[in-house]
């Protein structure tokens, strides 16, 4: 039985309820005011331009994006996105019952990369995601659920302890086994172990995690020798490439990131993964999070078959194919800017410019400091690991630390991650720091 207005507010506390919240109850309130709570955290944005320019130790693009990048906002607002909602629910690459979204965007600009990382244009899938995280989720699910199609089994989940800790977090999701791969003195995935640890588990089908560009030191794992080691088994290979994955393919290392390997004895082109997650905001500089999920159509029709068969799409009349069912609309939009040939350019002057101050600040510091250890993974690497220098440096340049077992024997260490804002002369300060910060 419902009750009337009368009985409701005879319950218990209910009078008082209505009367705090009544219009003057409101007017009288002690809360702060939100302009000056506004004010304040301007103030707090403004303070924090000075670290803008300093920061090492995370990998974020603190470069402001160039002003033509703001005129492209300006467009969109123009034409309405961002002035009211849109949303980029569902299939970017089908049709949408619902008008207001920007899917040819979406779809034009992961053309543009699924490109660039060599999948053939008539067979690329993907879409734009809320982050590298959310990207990865969607490689693990459509892997799992492809193998679990395939044999009737779950998979395992096969990668190292130098993965990002999201996959951690995503194989706990998804309520998949784990199979710890061992490392080579690098910090990749051995190969050899991983052969090992397939062996041991024949009955499953594997589902391998391989990272370009490890989280602390900047390792990349040997995708060529994973797939031979997966050769006649039933397996699903996702790439975590979220930050090496922005700016390789503009450098001559661009063959570590291709989707396709050519066989030199037949000139038949072979799949080397099935799928890849970049993110947007580490290389790039997008001013927000946001992430590329890029696979191949003949993947997502067999993801989207069994898709299909645990939801009913009938009420936006199309299989969406992703986790997330309403999806940002605008940063499609504005992340197309960063896939022009001219955003392309950049990116190569940018991933060029990172290179060569990384074996510059690896220089100095193996001349200057050798007692701190400093270590660069490979020469695609734009990370330099080292004995953490004490807590004034790491709190200044907000480094990333981390114990790693040096000569035997667990030591804190940091790292420093070169991003284009981290030009020679903000280099030349780190240095300089060391020097008078070290005792």
């Amino acid at each position: 039985m419902l009750m009337n207005r009368r009985q409701f507010l005879s319950i218990s506390g209910a009078a008082t309820l209505v009367a705090v919240c009544s219009p003057n109850a409101l007017a009288v309130s002690s809360s702060p005011d939100p302009k000056s709570i506004a004010s304040d955290a301007f103030k707090a944005m403004r303070n924090l331009a000075q670290q803008k320019s300093r920061l090492l130790g995370y990998p974020i693009n603190m470069t402001t994006p160039p002003d033509e990048f703001f005129a492209w906002r300006k467009e969109l607002a123009a034409a309405g996105i961002n002035r009211f909602s849109f949303n980029n629910v569902g299939n970017p690459y089908d049709h949408s019952n619902i008008p207001f979204n920007c899917h040819s965007f979406e779809k034009d600009l992961i053309n543009r990369f699924g490109e660039v990382y060599g999948f053939p244009l008539s067979n690329i899938w993907g879409f734009l995601s809320n982050s590298g995280t959310d990207s990865n989720m969607h490689g693990l699910y459509m892997g799992r659920t492809i193998l679990k199609s395939d044999t009737g089994v779950v998979p395992k989940i096969y990668f190292t302890n130098e993965a990002h800790y999201s996959i951690q977090i995503l194989r706990d999701l998804l309520q998949l086994d784990w199979v710890v791969v061992g490392t080579n003195p690098d910090g990749s995935m051995d190969a050899d172990d991983l052969e090992r640890q397939l062996n041991a588990n024949p009955d499953y089908p594997a589902l391998v995690v391989a990272t370009i560009g490890t989280t602390f030191k900047g390792a990349i794992d040997p995708v060529d020798d994973i797939q031979k080691k997966l050769k006649g088994r039933t397996a699903y290979l996702h790439l975590d490439a979220a930050l090496f994955g922005g700016y390789l393919p503009h450098t001559s290392y661009a063959d570590e990131i291709l989707h396709e390997s050519t066989v030199s004895s037949s000139g038949v082109k072979q799949k080397r993964y099935d799928s890849i997650a970049v993110s947007c905001h580490k290389f790039f500089g997008f001013p927000s999070p946001a992430g590329l999920f890029i696979t191949t159509r003949t993947n997502f029709e067999a993801f989207r078959n069994q898709f299909s068969q645990i939801h009913n799409p009938e009420y936006i009349k199309q299989v969406p194919g992703t986790i997330t069912c309403s999806r940002d609309a605008v940063k499609p939009a504005e992340f197309y800017f960063f896939s022009t040939p001219s955003a392309f350019k950049r990116h190569a002057i940018d991933a060029a410019a990172m290179l060569k101050n990384t074996a510059y600040l690896l220089k100095e510091m193996s001349n200057h400091y050798s007692y701190l250890h400093p270590v660069r993974a490979n020469d695609r690497s734009n990370t330099i690991y080292f004995i953490t220098p004490g807590k004034a440096i790491v709190d200044h340049y907000s480094l990333a630390t981390m114990q790693l077992e040096i000569d035997g024997k667990l030591t804190p260490c940091a790292h420093a991650v070169v991003m284009p804002h981290a030009t020679k002369k903000m280099l030349d300060q780190f240095l300089s720091d060391l020097r008078n910060r070290i005792t």
